[in-house]
């Protein structure tokens, strides 16, 4: 073991040597290398950063991996239930959907359906009645100055379950005594709306005591692309009770969010099984969905990004065979003095992959550098730049491709090395 160290010692410091004497050479060998280096750490890097891109959009919409989505049919009953079980829970929050209009008194809203601005769905939500019929709560208003938005109640902070990205003002705070005038946060299409048409501060939800009076604080990116306004459940209830948050007549909506280790699952499905509401529990596991799509797209680029590194081993192996014709005499007189061929193959691989090495070095700090000036350009216009650090799986695969460089580089020149006859010395 010692004498394999001392070997590897010498071949690393001889190495060395070498370099340092043929600095144009070395850097030849380097520049052939580097694009082929870039290349991998650059598909890595960009693989790494677009996967997170991914998820970070699933869990908008569908929420971090490993969380429940509890489903369930929307009775009223369901309503006080959900809201009694979950009051003052971290780990588990309740989303209770209604429509909400947003502008002048009976009027029918300029997005009707709560339909995205550019888009026209056509018609209302409907409510239905105790006699059967159904009719849009719009229908025969004149054309005015409103918005229609999902209204979404919440128990509690749905951030840690379901990430939005706050892009102004702040997040609904449920720490703090709720108000009688509903503060509201608007998603991107919501928000976009409201900047588009200039509307009353006055909202009408179905079921409520009074026509509410709204407080715009923040703004989100949910993912969504129907207008939608968040509202804290104790604050939405001071007008209207929950059991019409839950009415499907009413066009509510039911869903809770839990963690995966939240014990009031069980809890929540009994009681709501008590009323004869059935649950359905789906566990959110977007990476493993997205794993084989995602691993085809990676291997498709670092493939080309293969090839392009074979150019530069190419330039290497010939880099490193006329460095070995050259230092013949060198390495025979090592010969004739009881160098073991090992050690004259470890000197000549030493040196590739130390060149190796240096040019990974090289393409891991280029790239480093070029993703802070692209945050920096245009990292305010893209979200999905929004403090984007620097992959450190693409640092390790571009080390790995300047390793295997070396190796593939300099593997014959060192066979070649190792082969030249003490002979030669004496020729000379």
């Amino acid at each position: 073991m010692r004498r394999l160290s001392g070997r590897l010692r010498s071949s690393l410091i001889i190495g060395v040597q070498g370099i340092r004497a043929r600095k144009l050479r070395t850097l030849l060998s380097m520049v052939s290398l580097f694009l082929g280096v870039l290349a991998v750490v650059v598909v890595q890097a960009g693989a790494s950063i677009a996967d997170r891109a991914l998820l970070a959009d699933l869990e908008l919409s569908a929420g971090v991996d490993g969380t429940k989505v509890m489903d369930m049919a929307s009775q009223p009953a369901a309503g006080p239930i959900i809201v009694d079980t979950l009051r003052g829970r971290s780990d588990a929050v309740a989303m209770l959907v209604v429509s909400g209009i947003i502008g002048e008194p009976g009027v029918k809203p300029v997005n009707e359906g709560a339909s995205p601005f550019d888009q026209d769905w056509g018609g209302g939500n409907m409510v239905c009645f105790a006699d059967g019929h159904c009719e849009s709560p719009t229908e025969g208003a004149p054309p005015g100055q409103a918005v229609e938005v999902r209204l979404t109640a919440l128990t509690g902070d749905v951030n840690p379950l379901r990430p939005y990205r706050q892009q102004a003002g702040q997040w609904l705070d449920f720490t703090t005594v709720p108000s009688m005038a509903p503060k509201l946060v608007l998603n991107k299409e919501a928000a976009k709306g409201f900047g588009r048409y200039k509307v009353p501060a006055e909202m009408r939800v179905g079921g409520a005591s009074a026509n509410l009076t709204p407080q715009f604080v923040g703004v989100v990116d949910d993912g969504d692309e129907q207008p939608r306004a968040y509202v804290r459940l104790d604050e939405l209830t001071n007008w209207l009770p929950a059991t019409t948050l839950a009415d499907p007549n009413a066009g509510g909506e039911l869903r809770v969010l839990l963690a995966g280790s939240s014990p009031v699952e069980q809890v929540l499905a009994s009681k709501l099984r008590g009323i004869g509401a059935e649950t359905y529990v789906s566990t959110v596991n977007s990476r493993k969905d997205l794993k084989s799509e995602l691993g085809l797209m990676r291997l498709v680029f670092l493939s080309m990004a293969g090839l392009v590194l074979l150019i530069g081993v190419a330039g290497i192996l010939n880099v490193g065979l006329a460095t070995v014709g050259e230092r013949v005499e060198e390495f025979a007189l090592r010969r004739a003095v009881g160098t073991p061929r090992s050690l004259l193959a470890g000197i000549v691989l030493a040196e590739t992959l130390l060149t190796g090495l240096l040019t990974a070095a090289a393409a891991i700090g280029v790239s480093i550098a070029g993703l802070k000036v692209v945050t920096t350009l245009v990292g305010d216009s893209q979200p999905l730049l929004h403090g984007v650090q620097f992959p450190w799986d693409a640092g390790v695969a571009g080390i790995i491709a300047g390793l295997v460089a070396g190796i593939l580089g300099g593997f014959i020149p060192a066979i070649r090395a190792a082969g030249i006859p003490i002979a030669t010395v004496m020729r000379a």
